[in-house]
């Protein structure tokens, strides 16, 4: 087999590797699980599966935690998310500004205790959303309590306005303060405390590092196959027909038809050296 035939199948790989790469493809994935004790399954209609440490979270899915479970996600824009035990949560919507930061993102909490620490994103990006109440951020740390029919929200850092469904909203601005919206035949409540009854560090020592804020990580290496002609191409971790993608720039060496060259993937372009 020729050298420019299998350098055309190389190139065809890398393009296919940046084009899943590029923003309008990489949207799907909006963040990754960073620590995950015992239950806790990503939802996509009828089906569910288990989350690992490192798997992406895909827009429009469903999180759920079980019993003794729990779970920190960190968005794309290196915003936090814990969740407590029997949580579920719901990415509702995110539009991108570009790879890191959001121009709008909606997360529902349907029921549970959660912690929300945001991140690089415009603050009026968030919008989180309870069955009675819909909360906004500024530079924020919160601990939220959704469960049948009341909301409790307590402000750690930074400040929040809260909105019980039917328009009545109020301002925390100092640690400690607390909203909790309560909904009785339909109609919401809200109230504002200093004496929380309740926050999310109980719920901290449920797994090691779940309160521990951090960045957002690159996701890990994905592998891919290069053609037969190549089989036997041995570079670093490349051994025998696997070719692994290392961030956006692939490397290999590449031995065909007992000629040697080197090709440099960048993106979506691929060079010969």
């Amino acid at each position: 087999m020729s050298m420019r035939f299998c350098v055309l199948h190389i190139s065809a790989l890398c393009i296919a590797a940046g084009f899943a790469a590029s923003p309008a493809h990489a949207q799907a994935r909006v963040g990754e699980a960073a620590v995950v004790k015992n239950e806790v399954v990503r939802v996509m209609g009828s089906a569910s599966s288990q989350i690992s440490v490192g798997d992406g979270v895909l827009r429009d899915e469903i999180v759920r935690t079980g019993l003794d479970s729990a779970a920190r996600l960190v968005m794309a824009d290196s915003t936090n998310l814990s969740l407590g035990p029997s949580a579920t949560i719901k990415l509702d919507r995110t539009v991108f500004n570009d790879e890191h930061t959001y121009r709008d993102i909606a997360i529902r909490l349907t029921t549970g205790a959660f912690r929300f620490v945001t991140g690089h994103s415009e603050k009026t990006a968030y919008k989180i959303t309870t069955s009675v109440a819909t909360i906004g951020v500024r530079g924020t740390i919160l601990d939220i309590l959704s469960q049948r029919g009341k909301t409790t929200v307590v402000l750690q850092e930074g400040a929040s306005r809260v909105c019980a469904t039917g328009g009545q909203c109020l301002e925390l601005t100092q640690p400690g303060e607390t909203a909790i919206i309560t909904s009785t035949g339909g109609k919401a409540t809200l109230q504002k405390t200093n004496n929380s009854p309740w926050t999310f560090a109980a719920t901290c020592g449920a797994a090691a590092g779940l309160c521990t804020a951090t960045n957002f990580a690159d996701a890990t290496p994905l592998p891919m196959i290069p053609p037969a002609c190549c089989a036997g191409a041995d570079h670093g971790q490349i051994h025998n027909t696997e070719l692994y993608r290392i961030g956006r720039t692939h490397r290999v060496g590449l031995a065909c038809a007992g000629t040697a060259a080197a090709i440099t993937c960048i993106g979506a372009v691929a060079v010969v050296l």
